[in-house]
C-alpha cells in the first residue's frame, strides 16, 4: 500500500501527475523511467531492519510506484494494486462478514455478479440487485444488515449513470460504505471519492493500461482503516501483480489523458452514426442528450467515455451478423485499449448472468471505441450495419 508521491506532485495537474507521481528519476543512474524491480527478496541491514522492502508479495518498488500514481490520480490517500480487477474486488468484499448484505447494480458486470453470487453468497453474504439510478429502488431492497452499496457508473454493458453523491448520502445515513467501479470512466473523467464514495476499484487491464498487454486491478481510498484492512488482505491472500504488469500499467497511465480525449471524441461520433442507422433500435451512450443519465453524467464526469452499446432492430441474428462483419472493430472481449473492439455481451462477457435478473438483451452489442482514424471506424460500422439491415445474401 502506498500513498507517498514525489514532492509537489499532488499539487500538479492531472497529466503531470500521470507521468511523474511515484516515479522520480532513479537516484542511482538518473534514469527517467524508474527501473523495473524483478527481485522477490531484499537484503536487510540486520534482522528486521530493511529499506522498506523485504519480500515482493508484501511490497515491491515498481508496485509502489503504481500505487502512488493511482492514489494521486484519484486524489486518494491510499492506493493498492492487485493481480486483476476481480482480485481487487474480492479484496474489497472481504470487508464484509457472513450475514452482511450488499446492494449491487441490476446491470452489473458479469464477473462482479458471479463473484457475489457464486463465490461470496455461499459463505453467507447476502446481496440484492437494484436499479441504482433510483433511490426509491435502493430503498426497496435495503435491509438492516446492508453494509455496502456497489456502484458501476457508467455501468457495463448498459452504460447506466448513477448519481454517486446521492447514493453515497443515502448509504452513509444508514451506516453503509459505497464502492464505485470506476473502470469505464477512469480518474481522468470521474473521481468518485470527491463525490462521497469510500472506495474506488479499477480493472487496470482496461483504460489505465490501455494497450491490451497487462492484467491488473487497483483500489483507492481516503479511509485509513479501510486501507489497512484491504492492504492486510492484499498481503495475506497474495493476489498481487508482478512487477512487469505494474510497469506496463504505469506506462499506459502516462498517456491516459490524451487517449481518453480521443476515445471520447471517437465514441461520440460513433454514437451519432448509430442513432441515424435504420438497423439500430436504440443507442446507449451517456453523451447523448436523450440518455436518461445525461444530466448526472454531465455534472459528475468531465467526458462521457469510449464505450457505446446499441440494440439491433433485428434482434440477436442481426447483432451476430454485425459482430462478425466488422474488420477495424475486432470481435473480442475486454475493452479500454487503443484498438476498437466489438462484442456480444449475451454470449460473451455476460454469459454467466443470462439466466439471472441481470440477463442482457440478446440484440445488444457493446463497442469499445478505440483511437483509430475516425473515418475508418465509421465506414467499418456502416458496412456491417448495412449488411445486418438487408440480411446476408440479399
Amino acid at each position: 500500500m502506498s500513498s507517498d508521491g514525489p514532492d509537489g506532485a499532488d499539487r500538479a495537474g492531472f497529466e503531470t501527475r500521470a507521468i511523474h507521481a511515484g516515479q522520480p528519476p532513479d537516484p542511482t543512474t538518473g534514469a527517467v523511467v524508474p527501473p523495473v524491480s524483478f527481485s522477490t527478496t531484499f537484503a536487510q541491514e540486520s534482522v528486521g531492519e530493511h529499506r522498506g522492502y523485504e519480500y515482493s508479495r508484501s511490497g515491491n518498488p515498481t508496485r509502489t510506484a503504481l500505487e502512488t500514481c493511482l492514489a494521486s490520480l484519484e486524489q486518494a490517500a491510499h492506493g493498492m494494486a492487485f493481480a486483476s480487477g476481480l482480485a481487487a474486488e474480492d479484496a474489497v468484499l472481504r470487508l464484509l462478514r457472513p450475514g452482511d448484505h450488499a446492494v449491487i447494480p441490476n446491470d452489473a458486470y458479469g464477473g462482479t455478479y458471479r463473484l457475489f453470487d457464486q463465490v461470496w453468497a455461499p459463505t453467507g453474504l447476502g446481496y440484492s440487485p437494484a436499479d441504482l439510478t433510483s433511490i426509491d429502488r435502493i430503498r426497496e431492497v435495503w435491509q438492516d444488515r446492508t453494509r455496502m452499496v456497489w456502484i458501476e457508473t457508467p455501468s457495463n454493458p448498459l452504460l447506466s449513470i448513477v448519481d454517486i453523491e446521492a447514493v453515497a448520502a443515502f448509504a452513509h445515513e444508514r451506516g453503509a460504505i459505497v464502492v464505485v467501479d470506476n473502470t469505464f470512466a477512469t480518474p481522468y473523467l470521474q473521481q468518485p471519492l470527491q463525490w462521497g464514495a469510500d472506495i474506488v476499484v479499477h480493472s487496470s487491464t482496461k483504460y489505465l493500461g490501455g494497450h491490451s498487454d497487462t492484467v491488473g486491478g487497483l483500489v483507492a481510498t481516503d479511509d485509513d482503516e479501510l486501507a489497512t484492512r484491504i492492504a492486510f488482505v492484499q498481503n495475506a491472500a497474495g493476489g498481487v501483480p508482478g512487477s512487469m504488469d505494474c510497469y506496463l500499467a504505469l506506462r499506459g497511465i502516462k498517456t491516459l489523458a490524451v487517449r481518453m480525449d480521443r476515445h471520447c471524441a471517437n465514441a461520440t461520433a460513433v454514437a451519432e452514426l448509430l442513432c441515424g442507422h435504420p438497423a439500430v433500435a436504440s443507442v446507449l451512450y451517456p453523451g447523448l442528450p436523450d440518455h436518461v443519465g445525461h444530466e448526472v453524467a454531465r455534472r459528475q464526469m468531465t467526458g462521457y467515455g469510449g464505450m457505446v452499446s446499441f440494440v439491433l432492430a433485428g434482434g440477436e441474428p442481426a447483432a451476430l451478423e454485425v459482430a462478425r462483419s466488422t474488420s477495424v472493430f475486432t470481435l473480442a472481449e475486454s475493452l479500454g485499449a487503443v484498438e476498437s473492439l466489438i462484442e456480444h455481451p449475451h454470449r460473451m462477457t455476460h454469459a454467466s448472468v443470462q439466466d439471472s435478473l441481470l440477463a442482457v438483451d440478446p440484440g445488444l452489442l457493446r463497442l469499445s471505441v478505440g483511437i483509430e482514424t475516425l473515418d475508418d471506424l465509421l465506414a467499418d460500422l456502416t458496412t456491417a450495419l448495412d449488411r445486418a439491415d438487408t440480411g446476408p445474401g440479399r
